[in-house]
């Protein structure tokens, strides 16, 4: 596009042409990083910190979430306190954004799967089914054994609730400490943080069905959407999403990233990168592909 238009023409443009490459996939696999969940509003510093963990930031000097899930807290009435507050946050509340909303109506329909490195369920919250989504690094509404003796995992959402309700000064009651029901170790959290994380069931069972979705879709004109990823752990969306554009003549990539949405020469001609804002770039798919279907129905589109 020309940079001589004005940005919101510029914009306009974009929004269509990642409609259009949405409505002529046969197939369409989402990449899903940080910056999705961070355009929906699950920010892990600023106003959104403070409002919830000015305390644990005054007592500890923990600058942000992300920082504070690695505090070496002396106690586990303590680590628990701070992250019942966090899971509930982050994994069971609406932080109030549109974008996750806005690509379940875009998705709506069509032959999809969500690949994802986002631990906090919106994805589900959304509306999107659970069976087309493959949680690679875990899930905040799940314990699992610290050992970890065994590879289950746990739901936690009575338990952050209970955790919630009868914490006080920045501890939970100690009768309240999670204990892995087979050995009696200390539970933690179902995130892949080192070698310890569990791959239960329920995750094997996603990875199954994600190899499947590009098994069946292999040769076909699929479309790789990665939104928000950055290069934190870019073998498993980004490097995985340009190797399989390139093995694929009728494969497309669109990157959608605020920071950095660029890819390598090899991919001209089956990529586009948008450097944009997702949730209102979403927005704007969203309303073209709404449009293109009210055209076709017959009906007078919306101002």
């Amino acid at each position: 596009m020309s940079s001589t238009k004005p940005k919101s023409e510029q914009f306009a443009e974009a929004c269509a042409f990642a409609a259009e490459k949405i409505a002529d996939a046969e197939a369409i696999m989402v990449g899903l990083g940080a910056g999705m969940s961070a355009a929906a509003g699950y920010t892990y510093s600023g106003e959104r910190f403070e409002k919830s963990f000015s305390d644990f930031a005054a007592r500890y000097g923990i600058q942000d979430m992300y920082s504070g899930g690695f505090y070496p807290f002396r106690t586990l009435e303590e680590y628990w306190a701070w992250w019942s507050r966090q899971i509930q946050i982050n994994r069971y509340e609406d932080a109030g954004g549109s974008a996750y909303k806005d690509l379940a109506a875009i998705l709506a329909g069509r032959n999809y799967f969500i690949l994802s490195t986002n631990v906090d369920h919106q994805v589900q919250l959304a509306g999107m089914d659970k069976r087309r989504l493959f949680y690679t690094q875990g899930d905040m509404g799940l314990f699992q054994c610290s050992v970890p003796c065994r590879q289950e995992t746990y739901d936690n959402k009575k338990t952050v609730e209970k955790m919630l309700r009868e914490q006080k000064d920045m501890k939970i009651p100690s009768d309240l400490i999670p204990y892995c029901p087979h050995c009696g170790k200390p539970m933690t959290m179902n995130l892949r943080i080192d070698d310890r994380f569990v791959q239960d069931k329920g995750w094997h069972n996603a990875a199954a069905r994600y190899e499947k979705f590009l098994r069946e879709n292999a040769g076909r004109r699929i479309l790789y959407l990665e939104i928000g990823v950055g290069a934190n752990t870019p073998g498993i969306i980004k490097y995985n999403f340009w190797q399989q554009t390139l093995a694929n003549p009728h494969a497309f990539y669109i990157t959608i990233n605020q920071d950095d949405a660029r890819f390598p020469q090899d991919l001209a001609g089956q990529a586009a990168g948008f450097q944009v804002d997702a949730a209102v770039f979403l927005e704007g798919i969203k309303m073209d592909l709404q449009e293109a279907a009210d055209l076709e129905a017959g009906e007078k589109p919306a101002k």
